[in-house]
Formats: C-alpha cells, structure tokens, sequence
C-alpha cells in the first residue's frame, strides 16, 4: 500500500516539476492570463493544468501495483478508466477556457453513470423514514448516485480558489476514510485512497504557498469525482457504516456548493453556474485577512487556505469519531451548517468574529 503511495507521490511531484520548468514551451495555452474575473485572486499568470500531475501520480502507482503478483488493482483501473471523461472534459477547458459548465457537468455524469453501472454500488438508503421509501423505485438509487458524485466533483471546482485549498480538504478527507477502511477492514479500498494523497501531495509541494501551478478543472473534478465514488462504495460495501458518514465527511464542499446555489439563483437571481466574488473563501481573504499591498495579498492568499482545512477538519472529526452513528452525524450536520451559516453571514455584514483575525 504505502509502495502505492510513494510511486504516486513522486510521478506527481516529478510532473509538475516539468511543467513549471517548461512552461514556456506551453504557457500560451496551459496559463491561467485571466486575472480579473470576480473570482480570481492570483497576480500572475500560472498554469492551471496540475490536474495532469495528479493524472500522472495516479497512472505511476496502477504500474507498480501492476507489478505485485499477489494483489491485482481491479478497482484501481476501474476508477483510473471511469474518470477519463470528467478529467477530459475539465483539462480540456483548462486548455481551451471554452467549455461551459453544462458540458462539464455532462461529462462528469456520464463518468459517474459509468463506475456506478460498472461496480453496481447505488446508494440505498440514507436513514430518512420520509425519503428511503423513494430507493424503492427501480433506478432511482442510481440516479440519486449519479446526482451525488456529479455534484460532489462540481463541488471540489467550486472550492478551488487558492494556493493550497481544495488540494488539502481532499487530503483530509481520503485520510478519515481511509481510516474508516481500516476499521472495517476494507483492504481494497485503502489503497485508492493512498495512491490519490500521494498524487495530491507530489502536486500540492508545488501549489502551497507560492502557487507556481494551480490544480484546474482537470484536477479538480478528478478529485471530486475520485472522492465520491470512494465515500459511496465503502458505505454501499459496508451496512454498518451510517450513509451520513459519507455526506459528513464531505461537509464543508457540500455545503458550499449548495450555499452557491442559493445564493445566486434564488438570492441574486442569477445563473448559479456564473462565477462571482462571494465564495465564503473569497469573503475570508477580502474581508478578514486585511493587505495594503501586493506582497500582503500574496500571503493573504497563502493564509486563507488554513482556515477551511480547519472548517474541513472540524467536519471530518465527527465522522471519524461516530461513522456509525447516524444520530451524532446527524446532529453534527446540523452544527456545521448553523456555524457555516452564521460565520458566512457575519463576514457579510461586515461583522467578522475577532477569534477569526489569526
């Protein structure tokens, strides 16, 4: 497992290096030279196409899994070949700055539709008496599953606004299901996670603090997608896991992307698919983090990402501690959404907590 890791980690670390070395040689297309859209932050122009490391960690650890006689990686390939197409799809508007977010969303589903039908993991329940009745319905658990990874790997694009942020939560996370794989004794599983920490470590040595490569659509919807088909699957797999674990542990991009919903179409009236500058991470750095020069918004930027790897840490604790318990998730959903939602509201109005001025 930990050979996994470490093949992961330096075919990541390795790629990116090239990239940033050479990135002369493609900056024309691979540079992110849109440095005035609402949401962005950076000052420079950087390659946005870190997604390819983590794609390239990936493939390096499936070669060296390939090479031990005694454990065949079936679902390593299967997660490898199912999420071509999302990665594509977001590497191809890393590239080309033109494909729209239906087209991604498209291709993200087709992708999830995939390793659903091919694995046969529909989710079944989720402890609702008022909702599980639904999963009755022929195929509707398959829907619902598509629906989930879709909107989880969309999630990942969404948080991924500065040096270090979404690379870290997607750290933390495969980190507390690995640990929740331990404990049931889901050894196949284990390794998927490793091999994808070790990709996302090869690239974040490179994105964290300094931002020399930026994770991209590509990357961000790998992840995404990788992560949700993993929460999915161990609770499919395991009937003593709470399907709550699965939507805890993902707690802080949920909400997120669900709160960026709200907020442009039923707040602003809006497309909910056009970006804007409000993120709860954007409001961190503009409105909490305070700069009066270049040199103080480059380490605004650095010291943003630390406060939603807590936010995201805080989610994870409770689904460390109570994967089987649906009752304490429950509870503890309902605290951080009342916590991310007054927080949210306080930075709006101007009215930032003091505790948050680190």
């Amino acid at each position: 497992m930990m050979l996994g890791l470490i093949s992961a980690f330096f075919g990541s670390f390795l790629k990116t290096l090239l990239i940033i070395r050479y990135q002369h040689l493609h900056e024309h297309l691979s540079n992110d030279h849109d440095l005035s859209s609402p949401q962005k932050v950076h000052q420079n122009a950087v390659p946005r196409i870190g997604g390819l490391s983590i794609l390239v960690g990936l493939i390096c650890a499936l070669l060296v899994l390939l090479l031990q006689k005694n454990n065949f990686p079936n679902f390593v390939i299967i997660f490898l070949l199912c999420s071509i197409p999302t990665f594509a799809i977001g590497f191809a508007e890393d590239l080309t700055k033109r494909v729209g977010v239906k087209l991604r969303l498209i291709f993200t589903a087709f992708s999830a539709a995939l390793i659903t039908y091919v694995i046969a993991f529909p989710i079944t329940h989720l402890e609702i008496p008022m909702v599980d009745f639904l999963f009755a319905i022929p195929f509707f658990g398959f829907i619902f599953t598509v629906f989930a990874i879709t909107g989880l790997a969309n999630a990942y694009n969404i948080i991924d606004g500065f040096n270090g942020l979404a690379s870290m939560v997607a750290v933390i996370t495969l980190i507390t299901i690995t640990y929740v794989c331990f404990k049931v004794g889901d050894y196949e599983l284990i390794p998927i996670c490793l091999i994808m920490i070790g990709s996302i470590l090869g690239f974040f040595i490179w994105n964290y603090p300094r931002g020399l490569i930026f994770l991209g659509d590509g990357g961000a919807y790998l992840i995404g997608f990788w992560i949700a088909s993993i929460s999915i699957l161990l609770v499919s797999r395991h009937a003593e896991i709470s399907p709550w674990f699965a939507l805890m542990v993902n707690a802080y991009p949920i909400m997120e992307t669900l709160f960026t919903i709200y907020r442009r179409r039923i707040h602003q009236n809006k497309n909910p698919g056009l970006p804007d500058g409000i993120h709860f991470h954007t409001l961190i750095y503009r409105r909490v983090l305070k700069k009066h020069s270049q040199e103080e918004a480059y380490l605004s930027n650095a010291r943003t990402a630390p406060y939603f790897w807590i936010l995201s840490g805080l989610a994870a604790i409770p689904a460390f501690l109570w994967w089987n318990n649906t009752l304490a998730l429950m509870i503890a959903c309902a605290l951080f959404l009342i916590s991310y939602v007054w927080i949210y509201r306080r930075i709006v109005q101007f009215k930032s907590p003091s505790w948050l001025q680190l």
